[in-house]
């Protein structure tokens, strides 16, 4: 989808006015108005339209992207957790029926689900307003922070959950199961699904062949994962004040070795690092271009420890005077519980082996 939009899309589904000051316009030189894309419902339904030839058995078609995104934000703030540019996944469904298009909605959330859960992330799905997207349903993907802008009302008793913006602020008995009490608590979303029906459908006319091959307007549900949001929050969530910590699929390296200092007393155990990350990257396929040798040798060990705990590596191992004795051990820091643990070298990779990388 093109980042720059043309403004006529925009008004012919009347959210021109409707997105506020958070749309990024322009002119072109001809004086005909354009904006910078925050979302693509418009674009993409239109080149649905376009398709004069769909049927029903092509459906559910789900498009998706991941691109760059704009919204003028009044305050840009947090790095990448809210920023003015930002990465995206959008996708967006089309189906032929409002019970097809419900099941596709869930689909989508419980993979969404999956994805965090795999990520190893507390997240919470919450019942969420539709905003100016629209639609008739929406959910929002929040990781429980302090640090976070939303809102939410949780129960303690079952699964329900929603953004304060839908419920009365007052309220505090569970809409869904009576019993339990809501609690508020912070939350930083990183997803948003919507269930939109005819909305954008009906406008485009993004129609497809149904049995009896007569044109039918497709149900439509778009849906969408912060992918800078998410780098950011989860570092929010998971660090310590000393240290980022990253889930480990998504760590840009997985492992840091450490060679001694020049000039040290253990100087002789570099060819050992060396040779650490070559039988690495032999023995471990999967961790091949995922190991990394800090060679800054005129550099201390200890500054190049916090160098890799400001960087995030999941493991750090340090090459020093304990790789030169009779049976050669490895100091290995494990990052994600700040655990230190010393192996053989068959040890450590026993232990990498279990690294799920992607």
């Amino acid at each position: 989808m093109p980042s720059l939009c043309s403004a006529d899309l925009w008004k012919t589904s009347e959210r021109w006015d409707l997105m506020g000051k958070e749309l990024f316009r322009l002119k072109d030189r001809h004086n005909a108005d354009y904006c910078l894309g925050p979302t693509h419902e418009e674009a993409v339904t239109t080149l649905v339209a376009h398709q004069t030839t769909l049927s029903y058995r092509q459906l559910p078609l789900l498009l998706y992207q991941v691109t760059r995104k704009f919204r003028d934000e009044p305050k840009p703030r947090f790095g990448l957790l809210r920023g003015r540019e930002f990465y995206m996944k959008d996708m967006y469904s089309f189906d032929m029926s409002e019970e097809a298009a419900h099941r596709t909605y869930e689909s989508v959330c419980q993979a969404y689900t999956r994805l965090f859960a795999r990520l190893g992330l507390r997240c919470v799905q919450v019942q969420a307003d539709t905003g100016n997207i629209g639609g008739t349903l929406s959910h929002e993907f929040q990781l429980p922070a302090d640090i976070g802008e939303d809102r939410l009302l949780v129960c303690g008793t079952c699964s329900f959950a929603a953004n304060v913006e839908t419920l009365s602020p007052d309220k505090t008995d569970c809409p869904q199961c009576s019993a339990g009490t809501l609690v508020e608590s912070k939350g930083i979303e990183v997803g948003h699904t919507f269930y939109l029906g005819r909305k954008y459908s009906n406008i485009f006319k993004a129609v497809f062949s149904n049995h009896q091959n007569k044109p039918t307007v497709a149900e439509m549900g778009c849906y969408g994962l912060g992918v800078t949001r998410i780098l950011a929050a989860a570092i929010e969530v998971m660090s310590t004040e000393e240290a980022i910590r990253w889930p480990g699929l998504i760590a840009p390296y997985q492992v840091c070795v450490l060679p001694p200092k020049k000039g040290s007393k253990v100087e002789e155990a570099a060819v050992l690092a060396e040779d650490l990350v070559h039988t690495l990257g032999q023995f471990l396929p999967h961790l091949r271009g995922e190991v990394v040798l800090d060679d800054r040798t005129q550099m201390t060990i200890g500054k190049r420890l916090r160098d890799a705990g400001r960087l995030g590596y999941p493991y750090v191992v340090v090459v020093g005077q304990a790789a030169l004795e009779e049976m050669p051990k490895f100091e290995v820091i494990c990052q994600q519980t700040g655990e230190t643990v010393f192996l053989s070298k068959d040890g450590l990779i026993d232990l990498l082996r279990t690294v799920e990388t992607v």
